[in-house]
C-alpha cells in the first residue's frame, strides 16, 4: 500500500508531469499512458466511439485517480475520499469532467468473471460505506429503467474498461481495470430524451461499429428507457456465461449501513 503518488484527485497536468517525472508506480505510468493512447488514437481507421471521451482529454478538462488494491478496504475508503472531493467541484471544474480511477493490476492472471467480481465488489464497498443516503428519486432495485448507482448523493455512471475484451476494443485495457465516474449531470443536455442526445447516440454506436468491427452490445441503451438495464453497461460482458446473470448490488435505502462511513475516519 505504499504506492507513491496514488489515492488522490489529480487533473491532467498533474498526471502528464507525475508520468513524465516517473512520480507515479510502473503500473500508474501504464494505465495513463494506455488510456490516453486509446482515446487519442484510432482503430480501423476510426476513432475512439466516445467524442465526449476525447474532447476532455484532448482539452485536458478530465479527472483522474490511481487505487493500488482492488480489494484493500485502505484503498477503497481512499477512492471513495476522492470520488466525494470529486463530487464537490466538478461542476465548477469543467461543463464535462469524467473520473477515471486505475486500478492496481492483480499479480495473478484474472478471467473475466474476477473482474466482474471486482467492479461489483468495488461498487458494493462504496455503498456500505456512503456517507450519504440513497437518493429518494433514485429506485433501489437495479431491474428498472430509472436504477442507477448512487454514491455521496449523486447518481452516476461508471463504465469500465479491463483485459478480457478481444473483440471490444474499445472497451479493452492492456494493463487492468479502468472505471471512468460520471455523474448525471454532465450529461444534461444529451441525454435520451434529447435531440442532441439522440444525436450522439447515433454517432456512438456508428463510431463503435466502425472502431470495434462487430455490432454495438445488445445490452447499450439508454437511462430512464422503458426495457434497458444500466447496470449491464457498467463492465460489458464478452462472455456472457462469466457475466453475473442479474446485478450483483445489494441496494439499501438503510443509512448509515456501516459504522465507518467514507470521509469519517476508518
Amino acid at each position: 500500500m505504499n504506492e507513491p503518488a496514488v489515492h488522490a484527485l489529480m487533473d491532467q497536468e498533474t498526471v502528464r508531469h507525475r508520468v513524465a517525472s516517473e512520480k507515479l508506480p510502473e503500473w500508474g505510468i501504464a494505465h495513463y499512458e494506455n488510456f490516453r493512447e486509446t482515446v487519442l488514437g484510432d482503430r480501423n481507421g476510426a476513432p475512439f466511439p466516445c467524442y465526449f471521451g476525447i474532447d476532455t482529454e484532448r482539452n485536458g478538462t478530465a479527472l483522474y485517480t490511481f487505487c493500488a488494491s482492488l480489494t484493500d478496504k485502505d484503498a477503497l475508503f481512499a477512492l471513495g475520499e476522492t470520488i466525494i472531493e470529486y463530487l464537490d467541484i466538478y461542476e465548477e471544474y469543467s461543463e464535462r469532467a469524467p473520473l477515471t480511477a486505475f486500478f492496481k493490476p492483480s499479480t495473478q492472471t484474472a478471467t473475466e468473471a474476477d473482474y466482474h467480481e471486482a467492479l461489483w465488489h468495488i461498487l458494493q464497498f462504496l455503498h456500505i460505506h456512503d456517507p450519504e443516503p440513497w437518493p429518494t428519486d433514485i429506485p433501489t432495485d437495479p431491474d428498472t429503467p430509472h436504477w442507477e448507482f448512487c454514491f455521496g448523493g449523486e447518481p452516476m455512471f461508471p463504465t469500465s474498461r479491463a483485459p478480457f475484451y478481444e473483440e471490444r476494443m474499445s472497451r479493452y485495457c492492456s494493463v487492468g481495470l479502468e472505471v471512468t465516474f460520471q455523474p448525471r449531470g454532465v450529461f444534461h443536455g444529451v441525454t435520451a430524451d434529447t435531440d442532441a442526445g439522440q444525436t450522439a447516440r447515433t454517432v456512438i454506436q456508428d463510431r463503435l461499429e466502425a472502431y470495434d468491427g462487430v455490432c454495438p452490445h445488445a445490452n447499450l441503451g439508454d437511462w430512464g428507457i422503458e426495457g434497458d438495464r444500466e447496470w449491464h453497461q457498467y463492465l460489458l460482458p464478452e462472455d456472457s456465461e462469466q457475466a453475473p446473470p442479474k446485478c450483483p448490488l445489494r441496494v439499501t435505502r438503510e443509512h448509515p449501513k456501516s459504522s465507518v462511513s467514507i470521509g469519517q475516519g476508518q
